[in-house]
């Protein structure tokens, strides 16, 4: 496996090695010592989580502030997503970036999420297939979010030629200059 830092140097790009031939593949997913051997930290994952959506499904900007703040490690078991991650930490000089990462079944590449960043994804593809590995159980006192498409943070979510389908309640989310950070 290997790992990249990326625009936002605490987000972690992982790449596994995948093995195949005429039968499939294989790939180790996850492998915790060479995981926090790079990351520098330990990282104990307590929950993993799964969700299945259709193209034009969008989600986040999801975190949750301390004591129940979450890391997360996050893939695509079947179809593909453009993830998202915004840096919340006040202090930090990356505070309301975000960058943008392709995640597929086909580059099979995950993507660590440390405490402190929120995260959204938008579907690209029917029945597709997200999990993610978690730190902390959810909270829901601790939960917090950012709406989707605020002007400040100029996320680009790609025109997917259709209409996105977004939840009541990320649709009620707070702007960027209105959320809790970290």
């Amino acid at each position: 496996m290997k790992f990249e830092r990326t625009a936002l140097p605490e987000v972690i790009l992982c790449k596994p090695a995948v093995v195949a031939d005429a039968r499939g593949y294989f790939m180790e997913s996850f492998r915790q010592d060479l995981f926090e051997a790079f990351v520098g930290k330990q990282v104990n994952f307590c929950q993993d989580n799964e969700s299945k959506s259709n193209k034009g499904v969008l989600r986040g900007l999801h975190y949750q502030i301390e004591p129940h703040a979450q890391s997360k490690l996050v893939r695509v078991i079947k179809g593909s997503v453009l993830d998202v991650v915004v840096d919340v930490r006040r202090d930090s000089k990356n505070f309301g970036k975000h960058i943008t990462v392709p995640l597929n079944e086909i580059n099979k590449y995950q993507l660590f999420i440390p405490k402190g960043f929120a995260h959204g994804y938008i579907t690209l593809l029917d029945d597709t297939v997200f999990a993610y590995k978690v730190d902390a159980y959810y909270n829901r006192e601790s939960e917090r979010g950012i709406l989707y498409n605020d002007p400040q943070l100029h996320i680009d979510w790609q025109d997917l030629g259709m209409e996105m389908l977004i939840s009541e309640k990320d649709l009620r989310q707070p702007l960027f200059s209105e959320a809790t950070y970290f």
